[in-house]
């Protein structure tokens, strides 16, 4: 089985809001029908909180290589559920989304779920997938490529910050 996690949060000034957050799993059959899963599952996430934009992590090349090109194309999954539904996607490295959440690029994943959990108060840490999801959109909320408010129009970004 594969799971896929998803979050969602709201932003009001400087007041983030959980809204909800899970995981997509998919069962071990061909690759054609786990990513029909993956975007199906994804619009009705899409269907029910209505997005304004959706970040999405970034593809790490890990050490097998098999892996890496799987992540990619559930990523890819991702990416085009939310294009259909004509959504802005933001792209983030698990860098600078551990940077923007608990102030290290190399934290652990338990240290993520803790900031997570801190950060949008909830009563327990959310599980691995969930909280990554989450992590992702609160990277994006904290300034990332323009929820925040801020334009990045022409510019570009490094380590999370305009260049």
């Amino acid at each position: 089985m594969r799971i896929t996690g998803f979050g969602a949060i709201d932003k009001a000034g400087n007041k983030l809001t959980y809204v909800s957050s899970g995981c997509i799993k998919t069962l071990d059959v061909g690759l054609p029908l786990r990513l029909k899963s993956i975007m199906d599952n994804l619009n009705e996430v899409i269907a029910q909180y209505h997005p304004d934009q959706i970040a999405v992590e970034q593809v790490f090349v890990n050490i097998n290589p098999k892996s890496t090109l799987l992540l990619g194309q559930a990523r890819g999954a991702a990416i085009c559920a939310a294009v259909l539904n004509n959504i802005f996607v933001a792209e983030y490295t698990a860098l600078q989304i551990k940077q923007a959440v608990v102030g290290n690029g190399h934290a652990k994943k338990e240290q993520v779920q803790e900031m997570v959990k801190r950060l949008l108060g909830l009563s327990s840490r959310p599980n691995e997938d969930a909280a990554d999801a989450l992590a992702c959109a609160i990277c994006h909320a904290h300034g990332g490529l323009g929820l925040g408010g801020i334009s990045t129009a022409g510019y570009s970004m490094k380590r999370g910050r305009l260049a």
